[in-house]
Parts: structure tokens; C-alpha cells; sequence
């Protein structure tokens, strides 16, 4: 079965983001695929790489990282969303006149329309929110 992960709750202030990584975790173990995980409103957080989460708490954006370095899979990460709360990436630092970017490759900006390209694409798309 192809799955498709949306995921829109806050990686530092809800359990969504965990949850959806745990969930993606077990469906590639049982063989199914996972066709995209789209990062949407406080969830975009996660793609940034300067946060430095206390050493008794897991670093979301290295697992995230790790499990798609691994498996392949598609971090996109909504370009509005991102671009509103600071997370960016160097093409759009470059075309926004920003000093610095906080956001690379697996991690991709992009627009809604990779979001409905996986609704269809996938048997599933499957949400986690706040």
C-alpha cells in the first residue's frame, strides 16, 4: 500500500510530529510505501537544522533526516508556511535577501500542490495534527 504522511501539529509542542515519525517507521518495516511526508503550518520546524533540543529529548529533525537519507523518502516541507516562520533554505535566502538559511536537502520547500499530487498518487494520506 502507498502512504502519504501530512503532518501539521508543532514538532516542540505536540506529540504529532513524533507520532507520524513512529507511524512512518512502521509501515516502511512492514513493507508498504511511503510516498511523501509534507510538513504544513508549526510542523515546518522540523526542517530546521539550528535547533538544538535539550540532551534528555530526541532530536526530531536528525530522525526525520536519518529515516529519509535511509529509505529514500520525500521531505517537503510547505514553502509558505516556512517562509512566514523563518525556516528557509538557501535559494529562497538568496532570493529574499536573507543573511543566513536553516533548511537543506532531505528537506525540500515546496508549494501545496506536491500536497495534492500525493493525495493522489497514494492508497492513503494519512494526517497528524496538534
Amino acid at each position: 500500500m502507498i502512504f502519504s504522511i501530512l503532518i501539521y501539529g508543532s514538532a516542540h509542542n505536540s506529540q504529532s510530529v513524533h507520532t507520524a515519525y513512529r507511524f512512518a517507521k512502521s509501515l516502511l518495516a512492514a513493507g508498504h510505501t511511503l510516498h511523501r511526508v509534507f510538513f504544513y503550518g508549526e510542523s515546518v520546524y522540523t526542517a530546521s537544522a539550528l535547533c538544538a533540543p535539550p540532551r534528555d529529548e530526541q532530536d526530531i529533525h536528525q530522525l526525520w533526516k536519518s529515516l529519509a537519507e535511509t529509505h529514500q523518502l520525500d521531505l517537503v516541507v510547505c514553502i509558505a508556511a516556512a517562509l512566514k516562520r523563518g525556516v528557509i533554505d538557501q535559494a529562497e535566502a538568496q532570493r529574499h535577501e536573507k543573511p543566513a538559511f536553516n533548511t537543506h536537502a532531505p528537506y525540500e520547500l515546496s508549494g501545496l500542490g506536491q500536497l495534492s499530487e500525493a493525495a493522489i498518487i497514494s492508497d492513503r494520506l494519512v494526517t497528524f495534527g496538534a
